[in-house]
């Protein structure tokens, strides 16, 4: 019995499997005859011949070679299909603000016809490999979380959904309510994510409350730290790109930051506490917020760790650029990594605040007959 169960668990997997990679391999094949769905024209390369190499050097002694390649391929969509041309593309070594070619590759093109047809290169062609990652996760969430990978994915789709909204609305007020546009967002957020993966029930709306006051108390907190100290050595002009003012949307950036760490840990601990609560009725209130405090000693770490590394890892890049271009370390640091590492400590904040939020709500309101 026990050698037919397994046979069937293998059949299914293998099943799985096979599920997977032709899902992927339809992905990537739509994906890759799509152009007649772009208006803008799109280059196949199928020859690259590369030209001479030019040595470059700066005042600070960075050196880096800069090569010529002349690109021959067709036009594959719009009015000039099948057209084909030849077009010049210029490379570094280091790739910092250009790329290298190579054949096979589709790139976005921009046409001009005047004296003659040509045409220069505006970027590289990228879903294929975008749609095969996504199409990867989506059916990983499905085989691992089967029913509940649809509810994941439903969260994440009502969420970006939400999210352009708010950017939408704040673009049509020009940035004058963006605290209020993204509190809002936040909740919603919250409420949407909690609903899709826990359901309606206790266990929800003790995590709700736990997540919502825990992101408050830390925006209110920062906030407070921020008037007694005169915001020194924030430096919200290395934010890059801001059309408006940027203190308010650092905030917005934090406050959507904090909710996600905040959430998750939130989630565990209240999890955790209602089966304890259920296989235990038994334990007190503080028996059960004592446990939550312990749960949290455990993941904690781990979780505020991340989050610094995503912070700051983002900004790794620039503040290279920045040291092999002569700026000190105190400078480099300032103009790059201090707002990573302020939003990494703010997080700290909403992470440790939720261990003893979560363990409170869930003592005083999980029962014992949670399900």
């Amino acid at each position: 019995m026990w050698t037919m169960a397994f046979k069937l668990k293998s059949r299914m997997t293998w099943i799985q499997v096979l599920i997977v990679v032709i899902f992927c391999l339809v992905a990537v094949f739509l994906t890759a005859h799509d152009d007649s769905l772009y208006s803008e024209p799109i280059f196949q390369v199928t020859k690259v011949t590369n030209g001479k190499v030019t040595k470059m050097s700066d005042e600070f002694h960075n050196v880096d070679y800069y090569h010529q390649q002349l690109l021959s391929g067709h036009i594959t969509n719009g009015k000039y299909a099948g057209k084909h041309l030849k077009i010049q593309n210029a490379y570094s070594n280091s790739g910092a603000m250009d790329h290298q070619y190579r054949t096979n590759q589709k790139l976005f093109i921009v046409l001009h016809t005047s004296p003659k047809l040509h045409a220069t290169v505006k970027d590289l062609k990228r879903d294929t490999p975008i749609i095969f990652l996504l199409a990867l996760a989506v059916s990983l969430l499905f085989i691992i979380l089967k029913f509940r990978g649809v509810t994941v994915i439903s969260s994440i789709v009502i969420n970006t959904i939400l999210f352009w909204l708010a950017v939408k609305i704040d673009h049509h007020n020009n940035g004058a309510a963006v605290i209020p546009i993204f509190s809002i967002l936040a909740v919603i957020f919250c409420i949407i994510t909690l609903f899709l993966v826990m359901g309606w029930n206790r266990k929800m709306l003790v995590t709700l409350s736990a997540v919502i006051s825990a992101t408050a108390i830390t925006i209110l907190l920062t906030l407070l730290v921020f008037g007694v100290t005169h915001e020194k050595g924030m430096y919200y002009e290395s934010m890059q790109y801001v059309t408006q003012l940027p203190k308010p949307l650092f905030l917005a950036e934090v406050l959507i930051g904090v909710l996600g760490a905040v959430m998750d840990e939130a989630t565990d601990i209240v999890a955790s506490l209602a089966t304890l609560k259920q296989e235990r009725p038994e334990l007190s209130k503080l028996q059960v917020f004592n446990s939550g405090r312990q749960i949290g000693k455990s993941i904690m770490g781990p979780l505020i760790n991340v989050l610094f590394f995503i912070f700051m890892a983002e900004t790794l890049p620039m503040t290279l650029l920045y040291l092999k271009n002569g700026n000190t370390w105190k400078y480099s640091f300032s103009m790059n990594m201090s707002l990573g590492m302020t939003s990494s400590l703010i997080s700290g904040i909403g992470i440790v605040l939720t261990v003893i939020l979560s363990s409170l709500f869930a003592g005083l309101l999980i029962k014992g007959d949670e399900r």
